[in-house]
Parts: C-alpha cells; structure tokens; sequence
C-alpha cells in the first residue's frame, strides 16, 4: 500500500541553522501514521542522533511515542521522562506533535523536521462509507477526489487556469486536482453532466472562524467529557423507547441454560420426567464464582441436555421444560423478613440462593460483588444504558422505581457504604426526574445525570466519570471503594426479599430496522429468541443481522433457535455489514477513542505474529471489549477477535 508520511527530517543546514547554540538536547520522534503499519524502528530519530553526534551536541536521552499529536496520552508518557540537564528537547513529527510536545515539555521545543503536505485516503478513508465530516462535500460530485484537500489553492469552482503539464503551480511536485477530477469524471461517463450544471459557489472567506473553533473545541470536550476516549453511535432509541413495557406470552417450552453467569456452570439437579413449578431450583451453583438456577414455569422437564448457547456459539448443557400454563408458585417462593430484620448476610443468602446475577451483560454473581474485599463507600447503579438501540432498562428505570430504591437500600445496607448515586444518560430525562422524584428525601441517595457517551456503562469507565476514581490496572472497583450494580439486578435483588421470587424473568428490548414491530418485554429466562422475533412480527427482509445485546457488545446469532438468559438485554436486528477489512494505515483513531488509554492497532499486530507477551506488556487484560475501536477503525478491522485471541493466550501463559 501507499505510505502517506506527515513529515520528513529537515535538511542538514536546516539542522545546524536551528542547533546552533544549543546543546543538551532531549530527542522525541513520532513513529509515523498513515502509512503501512509496522512494528519496525522509523529511521528519522537515529539520522538526527548520528548528525547531532556530529555537530559535538550532547544528547541527554531519546525517545519514540505513537501519535504524538494524543496530548492525554503523550503528556502521560512525558511525565518524568526528560533527564535533568536537558536544556532543549527535539521533536522530530509533523506539526501537530511538535506543538503538543510545546504546550507539555517545559523546556525550549526545536522542531527537526518539516512538516509535509498530505494527500490520501480522505473521510473514512478505506471503506465505502461516506465522510460527514466537514459538511461540504463535494465527493459525489467530483468524482470522489476531494478538491478541498488534493488541490492546494482548495478551489471548488473549477481549475484555476495555472496548471502546466498537469503539476500545480503552487507546488511542481503535486497534480493538479481539477485536472484528476476531469479525468476521472469522463472515465465516469459523468464529464459533460458535470460541466452543464450550475457553478456552486460557496465562499470559504466567510467561514466563521469563531463557529467552526468552538465547534472543534465542543468536539474535543465531548471525548474526554469524564473520561478518555469513547465514541457517540447513532442511538437508534426512537424504535423502541416510546413503547410501554408488556408481559410476554408465556412460551409453551423453555431451554434453561445451566451457563448463564460468569464462572462456573451451574449442576442440574433435576431428571426427565421431574415435575417443577415457577421458582423452583433447578441447577446448584458449582463453584464461588457460580449461580443457581430456577425454573421459570411450572410443568415436566422433557430434556436435560446439550442445547446451543445464544453468546457462545456452542452447545451448553441445558433443562428443557414443557409448560403446563398454569404458572404454579413452587412453596419456597415466599417474602422474606422486613429489610430493617435482615442482617446482611441474610441478605447476602437471599441473593445467592436466588441466583441474581449482574443484568447488565458480564452476569457476575452478584453475591460475590456484594461482599468486597476492601471497604467501600459508595454504590453506583447503572442506569445509562449506553448500548444503541436498547431500551430494556430505561423501562426498568420507569416501570419499577420503588423496587430500584429498595434494591439500592438492601445494597447499601449489606455493604456499608454510605451513599448510593443512580447514575443515568441524558437522553432518559423522564427517568431522571423520576427517580430524582423518589431520592429527593433520602439523604443517602442521589441521581447523577450523565451526558450520552459509550461505553459510560462499563464498571471502570462510569466510576472515572462519576466519582473521579481511577480503577489500577488488573485492579477491581472495590479498590477505589465502588461497587457498581445494574438497575435490573438491583431489582432482582428487591424481588428476591420482597417476593422471595428468584432471578426467572427479566425486562428485555426487541428492537431495530429490520424488526416489524419492535417493543419492550418482561420475558421468562428461558425464552426462544424466535419466539420473540416471530411475536413481533418478523422481519422486514432477509438481509439482516441479529444480535443478543446491543450492536457494540452484542453477539452475532447464527441461529435464532437459542434461549433468552439472565443477562439479555435485548435482541436487535440491523442492517448486515457490507465493508470489507483493508490493512492498518495507522491513522491511531482507535488509540483516541479507547477508554482504557490502551493502543489496540499492536493487538492486530501481535495477534498475528502470535506475539503474546507482546500483547500482555501492552496490558490486553485490560481491554473491556466495548468496540469503541472497531466501531471507528478506518480500515474495517475486527480488532476484538484479536483481542481476545490474545486474552486467551495471556491466560494461558505460566
């Protein structure tokens, strides 16, 4: 592929010219983007050390950063990195990162390199979807060669007559654009269509300079508005966010999976032929990191075998239960004491016997979570769904506020922290003032309105934006005092002492463009997916792509015959995916919007040379698989497979 490099080493009278009196230097050179991407050294910085060496300067360290022009990561590689008795540090990059070294270094910045024009792939670069970046475009109608970026004097009406041999007279080394979009639009058969329209003039002199530099500063706010990095897809909500919550049809067979939670598959302790009612245990937690698992009707279990799993792709060992539609109440479903009598490990036992899991996704046990092993002071519940398309806990946060406050008590009281915050999107305001209705007199409780950002939902990243706390490296949120819980288990942990009704049914979304009728739904654990598809009416063609959860988390189903879990959110149908992976070009947009601070254009690398330590040393554990990068990847990457290639292989490591 071709290389588009930003910048080049200056000339060696350039070099001495700005050198002359100054000495003990520090050097700092940026790994080249837009380029085909290598793990290999670039060469700028070790010409610059041989001809400072040469010129009798001391040089008192170097060092190479990626994306140089990433202030947040960049001033956090800068920290204690220039020696003492460096009196000038040398930056060798495009101009971009010789002014963010500038505004970081504290010292005297010399810029050893030229900064050069640059010509490529424009928008979303490789892929075949469309740039609405600048909001002038001019693609469809140029033939796809951008005149604002290919011709030096940005004309938009036309060549401007100064071109000879092709080349323009601003600068002999560069095409003349208009001449590459007249070749291109009469390849085009498009030339004359071209040439007879009217001339639309847009004068770029008038361009409001204040609007368009607050409008790049808001931009830039939005993405380290509470934590780095993230991204804001399309939300998609409008499908289903305006439809009450029903109860779904009971299913005349539910497929129970005996994998529903992080850790260890529950032991069915049922046979065929079992007669089981609504509530009923039916699968014993096999480990501490296990749960177990109830019956969500009342009838015969007819299978107690491997069926397939909706996020594994694989079979699991399953209950099958055929219902009698009479939905009798096994005689363990019984409330338990009042809140104020239960000490909390009994409340502890309640959730664990009632095998309440985290909703949100990651299905951890949530009586594990309930017990920390260091003290915490503060409970966040998640309310944000950040997740497209969703709408399963918004309708939660609408439907059964009282359930959510008892839950967040019971919390609370087990824990002993002293305050609990419910955390919810922007784009939810009718929740937010009801819940900020019902904790307006408890003086332990508040609502935390948080602006619409994915993925503010992920543990790590909705502690950083609430509470300011950084979660370390390989750490837990326990470790900075948090806990965080999602706003459907906290009300499976109210049903559960209120009721004394396990984890058997859950709120969950139907949803997306290719879905007839989408809506909101409390299903029963258990439930066929195509159950649910074909209630609401099917599809509205066949190309179409389902998931289990939202577009960025979600998983891909192959088959529509998999049962509903604990942690399902939602299933969604959407547009397939047309664009086709292209190589790496380095443009370091999934180093900008990851929130974990990582750069995860070296997993692709890595994972292909099978490099794990190389992985590990670039702290893959700590990647929470939100997408973000994939989401924004220029070149169409599935960077996650590699991700969790190389999490795998990390755990396999002695």
């Amino acid at each position: 592929m071709e290389n588009y490099t930003k910048y080049k080493l200056k000339s060696s009278d350039e070099l001495t010219s700005v050198l002359n009196g100054r000495d003990n230097l520090f050097v700092i050179a940026c790994n080249k983007c837009f380029k085909e991407f290598e793990t290999v050294d670039e060469p700028d910085c070790g010409e610059f050390l041989e001809f400072a060496a040469e010129q009798g300067k001391t040089v008192t360290g170097s060092a190479k950063f990626d994306f140089l022009c990433n202030k947040m990561h960049t001033e956090r590689k800068l920290q204690d990195l220039i020696p003492e008795g460096t009196e000038n540090v040398v930056v060798i990059s495009c101009g971009l990162g010789i002014q963010t070294v500038a505004d970081l270094a504290g010292k005297p910045v010399i810029a050893a390199s030229n900064t050069l024009n640059y010509r490529g792939h424009h928008g979303m670069a490789l892929t075949k979807k469309s740039c609405d970046a600048c909001a002038q475009c001019y693609l469809n109608v140029t033939g796809g060669v951008c005149p604002i970026v290919d011709c030096s004097k940005s004309l938009v009406n036309g060549q401007c007559g100064g071109a000879k041999n092709g080349k323009c007279e601003v600068d002999p080394n560069k095409d003349c654009a208009w001449e590459k979009i007249y070749q291109r639009l009469a390849k085009q058969g498009r030339l004359e269509e071209f040439l007879n329209q009217p001339v639309q003039v847009r004068d770029f002199s008038k361009v409001n300079f204040k609007v368009i530099n607050d409008y790049v500063k808001s931009i830039r706010d939005n993405r380290l508005n509470g934590y780095y990095g993230g991204v804001h897809p399309s939300e998609h909500k409008e499908f289903s966010e305006h439809i009450d919550l029903k109860r779904f049809p009971d299913p005349k067979t539910v497929v129970i999976s005996m994998s529903q939670h992080l850790g260890a598959p529950a032991n069915p302790i049922v046979q065929v032929g079992d007669t089981v009612k609504v509530g009923q245990k039916i699968a014993e937690a096999a480990g501490f990191i296990s749960a177990p698992v109830h019956s969500s009707v009342s009838g015969t279990v007819v299978a107690v075998e491997p069926r397939m799993h909706g996020t594994r792709g694989s079979e699991v060992m399953a209950v099958v239960i055929e219902s009698d539609g009479k939905n009798t109440l096994h005689e363990s479903v019984q409330p338990h004491k009042p809140l104020d009598e239960l000490t909390p490990d009994e409340i502890i036992e309640i959730v664990k016997e009632a095998g309440i899991v985290g909703m949100g996704g990651a299905g951890f046990p949530t009586c594990v979570k309930l017990k920390p092993a260091k003290p915490v002071d503060t409970i966040l519940l998640n309310g944000c769904e950040c997740e497209p398309y969703l709408t399963a806990d918004h309708k939660v946060l609408l439907e059964f506020a009282d359930d959510i406050i008892f839950g967040l008590k019971a919390i609370l009281k087990t824990t002993g922290a002293g305050k609990g915050i419910i955390v919810i999107e922007d784009n939810k305001q009718d929740a937010i003032e009801l819940m900020q209705e019902k904790v307006a007199d408890i003086g332990n409780m508040e609502v935390f309105v948080a602006r619409t950002k994915y993925p503010q939902g992920a543990e790590k990243t909705l502690i950083k934006r609430v509470m300011g706390r950084k979660v370390p490296s390989g750490g837990l949120p326990a470790d900075v005092g948090v806990i965080v819980d999602n706003i459907s288990t906290v009300k499976a942990i109210s049903d559960a002492i209120q009721k004394g009704m396990p984890l058997i049914e859950r709120v969950t979304t139907i949803t997306g463009e290719k879905i007839k009728n989408p809506g909101n739904f409390i299903i029963k654990i258990g439930t066929s997916v195509r159950d649910l598809i074909d209630y609401c009416g099917g599809f509205t063609d066949d190309d179409v792509l389902v998931k289990m959860g939202g577009p960025m988390m979600g998983f891909p189903l192959n088959t529509l015959d998999v049962p509903m879990m604990k942690g399902s959110n939602g299933i969604i149908a959407i547009d397939t995916d047309e664009t086709k992976e292209q190589p790496c070009i380095k443009c370091g947009r999934c180093v900008d919007v990851c929130p974990m601070e990582l750069s995860p254009l070296y997993f692709v690398k890595y994972a292909k040379e099978e490099n794990w330590q190389g992985m590990k040393d670039m702290s893959v554990m700590d990647c929470v698989e939100c997408r973000c990068c994939q989401y924004i990847c220029s070149s169409k990457i599935p960077i996650i497979n590699s991700i969790k290639a190389g999490k795998n292989a990390v755990r396999g490591m002695k």
